[in-house]
């Protein structure tokens, strides 16, 4: 393409849509790029999940985000985004992925899987952590019936279903899956479940424990997966769990090789990517990180509430350095 944009955005999330309203409000142009659809994370999440922020903290674009309910589910987030997006007439590329970056001319030249040139003054990468789920390296993890992602529990009426984890993500799973005719076992590490577990589920998952009506393996891991069962090793030692289906939900990391492929530096601990707080800019000069990967594995300190103002930082940024330019 010959149009030189303003600003790119790797990412149609949540701080890449409030990025792209801040850069349209501004007067710069702008284009979403996200190899999935609007805020494809969320699309990933358990169909009827509530989250725990309430509909005021996750608004972007002073939109009002009205539902219902105290809290929304990640339904109600998808229609919210993808209205705010219509509303705005956002600049968006869905189904698309970025496949290389590089410096050309003082602007970024991005090629894609389409086979499509894209340029652009600035470049924003708000790629979530949602695409790199942590893996257990055990024997089996790639058989078919093993997932990394849980979204909708009709598909296991009645079948064997395995959960490994102990945080909302295995829990919610747990009892949806209960509640839709399944028999849950869950498999965690720790001692108990996580401190960060929402209040309102762990008493309704502690009840259906004692009840017998979901299974729990605790100090426990995954030794191995079989095409029908599963091998744990628990504290009574090996186990062996008739498995139909099996979810993996053990937490997800940003796709820090992408991130590397820009020239971002990668801290090797936390894995967060190097950024001015102040303005989002990364180690790269014109390059921006935004949303939940600038946590790096620690995801649970970025959430929408407070990845949704990186957007005002990043524009207010690069308009100095257009007056500066000019």
């Amino acid at each position: 393409m010959d149009t030189i944009f303003d600003i790119i955005i790797i990412g149609a999330g949540p701080a890449g849509l409030s990025t792209a309203i801040e850069a349209k409000t501004a007067g710069l142009s702008h284009l979403i790029i996200d190899k999935g659809s609007i805020v494809d994370g969320i699309q990933h999440y358990q169909r009827d999940m509530f989250f725990f922020s309430t509909p005021e903290l996750l608004e972007i674009g002073n939109i009002p985000f009205v539902v219902p309910t105290t809290r929304p589910t990640s339904l109600d987030c998808v229609n919210y985004y993808s209205r705010v997006a219509e509303q705005y007439q956002l600049q968006c590329r869905f189904h698309e992925r970025v496949v290389s970056v590089v410096r050309k001319d003082g602007t970024f030249l991005l090629k894609t899987s389409k086979g499509i040139e894209y340029r652009a003054r600035f470049l924003v990468a708000a790629t979530g952590y949602f695409d790199c789920p942590t893996s257990l390296n055990v024997p089996g993890e790639k058989l078919p019936h093993v997932s990394h992602y849980y979204s909708d529990p009709m598909p296991y009426f009645q079948q064997d279903v395995l959960i490994v984890g102990g945080k909302n993500s295995a829990v919610e799973a747990a009892l949806d899956l209960w509640r839709h005719g399944a028999n849950v076992t869950v498999v965690h590490r720790g001692e108990k479940l996580s401190s960060g577990v929402k209040y309102w589920i762990l008493p309704d998952f502690e009840n259906r424990v004692a009840a017998g009506s979901i299974k729990v393996y605790f100090r426990s891991t995954i030794k191995e997966f079989q095409p029908a069962k599963a091998i744990i090793n628990s504290p009574d030692g090996e186990v062996s769990v008739k498995t139909d289906f099996a979810f993996i939900l053990t937490g997800y990391r940003p796709d820090v090789e992408f991130l590397r492929s820009l020239g971002i530096a990668i801290d090797p601990d936390s894995l967060a990517p190097a950024f001015n707080p102040e303005t989002m800019e990364s180690n790269v000069p014109n390059l921006f990180v935004a949303g939940g990967l600038v946590g790096g594995r620690f995801n649970n300190k970025v959430f929408i509430e407070n990845g949704r103002g990186h957007g005002p930082l990043i524009v207010s940024a690069i308009q100095k350095l257009l007056r500066t330019v000019s």
